[in-house]
């Protein structure tokens, strides 16, 4: 397609050839690209060096010790003495990042949870890096997601005055992954603590990429004024954007504090409102039911049975004094029961608080009560939900009287899953699923989520929003421990894994050496070289090379010929052919046993054994014979070397999964002390619900076990062994609670030491079960706890 011949500002692709004026133009293109970002850029950084102060300024006062004060104010002085230096040198990196992408040499910037130059994904991560690498991170993810329209038209456009090449967000000189990354760079002369960087990245998302959308706009006009694609556009995919009607009540597109639309927008999903606005009907007609038919009838806000009602504004400012004066007494409600008490206690005392409001016959409206007993309803679920740990139920229990008045001030709390107030209800509850006190013993989870709660009481009056910053810090906080609990949950799975493997491979070579002696009777030499070193060696040719493997068909072809040379021999014919085998029996031991780095000393001890053995065979002598049981009996206690001698670049291969360091494969079996062989599998028709329940069960499901003495531990299920079928557990960091067997874990399901926890939101589930308590009044189980094995796992 070319472009017309009457307009001089269409840039004409096919035309753009090296030398012609339409290169100098594209030059020309991008320096106006560049001054217009840059100067813009490094305005908005300005302005966030000109608030750290005050910023750090303010937590130095709120501090809670003087150590933690003294940190704040080193942080102003030192971000007061380098400021120009860090201003300068972000600019030095976002210049160069520029001249780089018009070289066609920018790299895209890819996120790194290890350092640069860490060889390994396991690798220890320095924790400061890590948190720097984490809050990076997060703030490029939040500032393309909400940037995504304008980014994608400046990617477009910037990859026309390239000559056609691909932009992506991660190589755009001037976005989010770009931008974060080079002033990574320039704070690193900072000499200051973890935590004060973490508040200057916090500022640099709070002013520069908050205000990246109106430079991007400026670039595109710019360049669509320069003929640059003036007809692209960015079609959203389906779905993923909610209607006006899904929005935070209060909020405005775009704005930062205005229900966070790109979060709203990934959370979104117009057939599950559908179902929920269902469900919500379905709630406000069964309640209705509870006043008689014409409860509702020419009623609007107002009272039932024609009374004048309580205006919304009166309700909300009686919850409003009601939530100050529960305030104390909420915060010692750490108790189930407690917390219990104040649920069913906020309805009469509310209804208290509006007579002294009003003064008169003014009532609380029908449709307003109705929604009191729901938030009520809700509540006394949360304190039966057997999800939740004990101390997360009070926690949440006192959180009533906020949700209340989002109720009375957004009916789209119970019919919208999109509303942030909602969302927030639900990962509170599926980070408080996971906790316990052992997986926090530095209570950072626990505090976090009170910290939450408390934000909550403090703050919300009649903005919403509050539930919405609440919703992004505490998800920020989920995703920063997330990234460390997957590094921690990968080493668990890898090293059991490694575990496994090394015990398949030595219940394979044990199987093999087993098959050749066990039922004989030979040389107790001939028995101690097979069942301990050379069974080693078969260890680790199995690992290293596999089953299929020329050296394993090797080694398994040396324990024949072995066995072979040590019975007696009764014709020439098999003496000559000892004579011509025993220099290749010698050889491939040689090899065996240096393999396993046995000592150079044990292995000239041997050779001299076996060769007055061989001598005394060839002479015709009598060799005594025994069982290798009885060899191992013998030997069994009498070892004190590490397994056969071998040295520490063979130990972790041999001997890091046995139950004893001096025990080979072929003495665990033959002792019996071998703690990992295969699970006996019951007879499919043996197989009842619990066992069915189990083999249902799928990763990242969380169950709860309880001891003999009553403690509790909640685990996530991380990994299933190919190899044996053993399930393993993690808790909340990652780390090995315990690893069962299908069976073994059906039996704890069967007799109540374990229960699968729903993977449902609590808010969906809360509102399943007051449906079935209104639809039968009378069973008082219809909203108690979640079933402790459910037939299915949600997917």
């Amino acid at each position: 397609m070319t472009a017309p011949k009457d307009n001089p500002n269409v840039v004409d692709l096919q035309q753009r050839q090296p030398g012609t004026a339409s290169t100098d133009r594209l030059g020309d293109l991008m320096k106006l690209v560049r001054g217009v970002s840059l100067k813009r850029i490094n305005a908005l950084v300005g302005t966030l060096f000109e608030n750290v102060d005050d910023a750090l300024f303010d937590l130095a006062e709120r501090a809670g010790s003087n150590a933690v004060q003294t940190e704040y104010f080193d942080g102003m002085r030192e971000v007061r003495k380098k400021r120009q230096l860090v201003e300068r040198l972000f600019q030095d990196n976002a210049t160069k990042a520029f001249n780089e992408f018009a070289d066609g040499k920018l790299k895209a910037v890819k996120a790194e949870v290890a350092p640069q130059g860490s060889n390994s994904g396991l690798a220890l991560v320095d924790d400061v890096e890590l948190e720097e690498s984490l809050a990076v991170t997060s703030m490029v993810a939040k500032a393309e997601n909400r940037l995504q329209r304008a980014l994608y038209q400046v990617n477009q456009r910037l990859s026309v005055i390239v000559g056609g090449g691909k932009v992506e967000d991660s190589s755009n000189p001037i976005g989010p992954a770009v931008l974060g990354n080079a002033f990574r760079g320039a704070i690193r002369e900072f000499d200051v603590n973890v935590q004060v960087k973490l508040i200057i990245y916090k500022l640099f998302d709070r002013y520069v990429m908050a205000g990246l959308e109106p430079i991007y706009d400026e670039v595109n006009v710019e360049l669509i004024r320069a003929g640059v694609l003036p007809q692209v556009r960015h079609v959203m995919p389906a779905g993923t954007r909610p209607p006006a009607a899904a929005r935070m009540p209060g909020s405005a597109p775009g704005s930062p504090a205005g229900g966070d639309m790109v979060a709203a927008a990934a959370y979104y999903d117009p057939a599950a409102d559908q179902l929920q606005a269902e469900i919500y009907h379905t709630l406000r007609s069964l309640l209705a039911n509870r006043h008689g038919a014409d409860a509702y009838v020419g009623s609007g806000d107002g009272a039932g049975g024609g009374g004048l009602g309580l205006s919304p504004t009166d309700l909300l400012s009686a919850l409003t004094i009601l939530q100050s004066q529960n305030a104390v007494a909420q915060a010692r409600a750490d108790t189930v029961a407690d917390a219990a008490q104040a649920v069913q206690q906020i309805k009469r005392e509310l209804l208290e608080q509006v007579n002294k409001i009003s003064g008169d016959a003014r009532r609380v409206s029908t449709a307003d009560e109705d929604t009191i007993d729901l938030v009520g309803m809700l509540f006394e679920y949360i304190l039966q939900d057997r999800n939740l740990p004990a101390q997360m139920q009070a926690l949440f229990g006192r959180l009533q009287i906020p949700y209340l008045k989002v109720a009375i001030l957004d009916k789209h709390l119970f019919a919208q899953k999109s509303h942030a107030a909602r969302r927030l209800l639900d990962l509170l509850a599926d980070s408080g699923k996971s906790w316990s006190e052992e997986s926090d013993r530095d209570h950072r989870l626990y505090d976090r989520i009170k910290a939450c709660v408390e934000t909550v009481l403090r703050d919300f009056d009649d903005d919403v929003g509050v539930f919405e910053r609440e919703l992004t810090s505490f998800t920020d906080f989920i995703d920063q421990h997330k990234k460390r609990a997957e590094l921690a949950e990968q080493r668990a799975a890898d090293a059991t894994r490694g575990r496994e493997k090394l015990q398949a491979a030595r219940r394979t070579a044990a199987r093999e050496i087993l098959k050749r002696i066990e039922d004989r009777n030979l040389p107790p030499v001939v028995h101690s070289v097979l069942s301990r070193p050379w069974a080693n060696y078969l260890v680790l040719t199995v690992l290293r090379q596999g089953e299929e493997s020329d050296e394993w068909k090797n080694a398994l072809r040396f324990a024949d010929e072995f066995v072979w040379s040590a019975q007696p021999k009764t014709t020439e014919s098999e003496i000559t052919r000892l004579r011509a085998l025993l220099p290749q029996l010698e050889k491939a031991l040689r090899h065996g046993l240096a393999t396993v780095a046995y000592h150079e000393s044990d292995i000239k001890q041997l050779m001299g054994e076996l060769s007055s053995f061989y001598k005394r065979v060839l002479d015709g002598q009598k060799i005594e014979t025994k069982t290798v049981k009885e060899v191992i009996a013998e030997s069994s206690g009498s070892n004190g070397t590490t397994v056969d001698g071998a040295g520490p670049a063979q130990q972790d291969d041999v001997s890091a999964a046995s139950p004893t360091a001096t025990q080979s494969p072929v003495e665990e079996i033959v002792l019996g002390s071998s703690p990992f062989e295969p699970e006996a599998e019951a007879p499919t028709e043996a197989e009842d619900e619990f066992v069915k329940t189990v083999r249902a069960i799928k990763v990242g499901t969380w169950i709860e076990f309880t001891d003999e003495a009553g403690q509790s531990e909640r685990a996530k299920l991380s990994w299933i062994s190919p190899i044996s079928s053993k399930y393993l557990f993690v808790n909340r960091r990652g780390l090995k609670v315990c690893d069962k067997t299908v069976f073994g874990l059906a039996a704890e399901l069967r007799r109540g030491s374990a229960v699968v926890l729903e993977e449902v939101p609590l808010f969906d589930r809360a509102l399943d079960a007051i449906v079935a308590r209104l639809r039968h009044p009378g069973d008082e189980s219809a909203p108690a706890t979640a079933s402790a094995t459910p037939p299915a796992t949600p997917a």
